[in-house]
């Protein structure tokens, strides 16, 4: 294992905990956001999810803002946007309005996958296909946009994204496979692995991308991180507890329940059968537990897995109090820099 630094970010999803609601879930990403900028991690992105009552995360355009005026320094970004879902022109000038709100500190990451059903997905543009191809053209144009082209008998030589600014959103290709892995190296972007959707193949994917990057006028060399779920607690019980809410409520989704937000209570007692259990253990896979040193001796190996130097960490819990201590907890393990608050 290598002593690479590794740089932490968070993955938000706005999770709506039983008992509580939306507007809760919202006030609470922009406590968690504070304190992570003050922590020193580097990017707080967020998600886009449909139809579920489970997730406030619908429009992450909408919530960057508000989280760049309640920040200082942390970048924000989509993690990600499902362009699929969305008109081109519209993302680009969402995320053109945000740099130039808020100057350096914008991601614009982008996923294919629908964030909800596909009947949700065709509700939020009819004319999304499905088809890889229409993906790979939504791409070109999202560049041809944020870059200004006139290229002559497009579009872009008439219709152009405003405001009109001469620095560009981050660029970051989302994905849990290695196809999207190669569409990001040959258009030049950043890369991020989803490692708690799918934890098979990330570091083959991940160095792939890096051997067939081209340099963009986005990005002149590769960047790369891994997305996980992580969960980290002063005790190895409290760690445990953590990790057996999420065991069921992954468990869940596999079957069809995407509303469940279980308490520890509810899950302590539950007996899996055999082949539940078996699930179980493979998702595990998609997460890490444990007291700090632990947690930091395991995310160490991942980082050095991918190759990467930066962690983007989900952590999702039945108390408030214990989400923000699990980030806390990674923040003195990591060594990150506090920042001043000015």
């Amino acid at each position: 294992m290598t002593n690479r630094k590794i740089r932490l970010s968070v993955l938000d999803q706005s999770p709506i905990r039983r008992g509580s609601n939306a507007v809760e879930a919202l006030e609470e990403s922009v406590k968690l956001a504070q304190l992570a900028d003050k922590l020193g991690f580097t990017r707080y992105w967020l998600s886009e999810h449909h139809n579920t009552r489970s997730l406030a995360g619908a429009s992450p355009e909408i919530l960057i803002a508000r989280l760049g005026a309640a920040t200082k320094h942390i970048r924000l970004g989509s993690g990600g946007v499902m362009l699929p879902n969305h008109s081109t022109l519209k993302v680009a000038e969402n995320f053109r309005l945000l740099e130039a709100l808020y100057p350096g500190r914008i991601d614009l990451g982008i996923g294919r996958a629908p964030g909800g059903d596909r009947l949700t997905a065709h509700i939020l543009n009819p004319s999304n296909n499905f088809e890889p191809r229409e993906f790979v053209q939504q791409i070109n144009d999202l560049e041809a946009y944020l870059s200004d082209s006139s290229e002559p008998g497009t579009v872009h030589e008439k219709v152009k994204a405003i405001p009109h600014i001469d620095t560009y959103p981050g660029l970051w290709m989302l994905t849990s496979s290695g196809e999207s892995g190669l569409l990001a190296a040959r258009q030049g972007w950043a890369l991020s692995f989803a490692h708690f959707i799918y934890p098979v193949g990330g570091p083959q994917a991940v160095k792939a991308y890096k051997e067939k990057f081209r340099p963009s006028r986005f990005l002149p060399q590769p960047e790369a991180s891994v997305g996980i779920f992580v969960f980290c607690a002063d005790t190895q019980e409290k760690a445990d507890e953590l990790q057996a809410m999420m065991d069921y409520r992954l468990l869940s989704f596999e079957k069809g329940n995407f509303d469940v937000y279980p308490t520890y209570e509810e899950v302590r007692d539950y007996e899996y059968t055999d082949m539940e259990w078996q699930r179980v253990m493979q998702n595990r896979g998609r997460m890490v537990a444990g007291t700090p040193d632990r947690v930091k001796e395991r995310l160490q190996k991942l980082a050095d897995d991918y190759g990467v130097d930066e962690i983007v960490i989900a952590t999702m819990a039945d108390k408030a109090e214990d989400r923000f201590r699990s980030y806390e907890l990674l923040a003195e393990a990591f060594d990150l820099a506090p920042r001043v608050m000015a």
